[in-house]
């Protein structure tokens, strides 16, 4: 019994694709916390710009100041902040300069992405913890005209290190296996 070139072609495909279904699943799933991110701090952002509509409302039409804008600006810019700059760590939007590192050879090219992904992965790693120790200690401290306690002021820090952590952790294995030999290779 003969097979095709075709059929083990396909076969060979199907192999390499459920090879790849763990890595893709992985990268859609990391893209859709990035995304999600993404729209938290947009409507984060709108919900600002409503609040201080209605501060210069009550300000100057109702001539009764609403106190509880400034708090819930200062809370709203830490979430936005912190993720988007966690979705920016998994896009690869951030400001780089990349004028040396693109004009080295690939092995030092590769291992300079490497070291970045590194140090981006010890930076999130400290502000998960360092922001997890001001989350406990300020458990019992209520932000003054919320009624939420600070430790809201520091939950993005955690949320922002501990994603910041799993995007660089994921882009250093992408680029690791994107230069592994395939079987044909080896």
């Amino acid at each position: 019994m003969k097979i095709s070139s075709k059929v083990l072609d396909e076969g060979v495909d199907r192999v390499d694709h459920q090879k790849c279904m763990p890595q893709a699943w992985i990268d859609r799933t990391l893209d859709n916390i990035a995304h999600s991110c993404v729209v938290v701090a947009g409507v984060l952002l709108v919900l600002l710009i409503i609040s201080f509509g209605w501060l210069v409302f009550g300000r100057y039409v109702l001539n009764d100041t609403p106190t509880w804008v400034e708090q819930f600006a200062l809370l709203s810019v830490a979430y936005i902040t912190c993720l988007g700059a966690a979705a920016g760590v998994r896009n690869n939007s951030h400001l780089s300069i990349d004028l040396l590192r693109d004009n080295m050879p690939e092995p030092f090219r590769t291992l300079m992405h490497h070291v970045a992904d590194l140090i981006v992965t010890i930076f999130g790693a400290i502000m998960a913890w360092q922001g997890g120790i001001l989350l406990l200690s300020n458990n019992s401290r209520p932000i003054p005209m919320l009624g939420l306690m600070e430790s809201w002021r520091f939950a993005p820090l955690v949320i922002c290190g501990v994603l910041m952590v799993l995007f660089s952790l994921a882009s250093i294995v992408k680029r690791h296996n994107a230069h592994l030999p395939t079987d044909e290779e080896v």
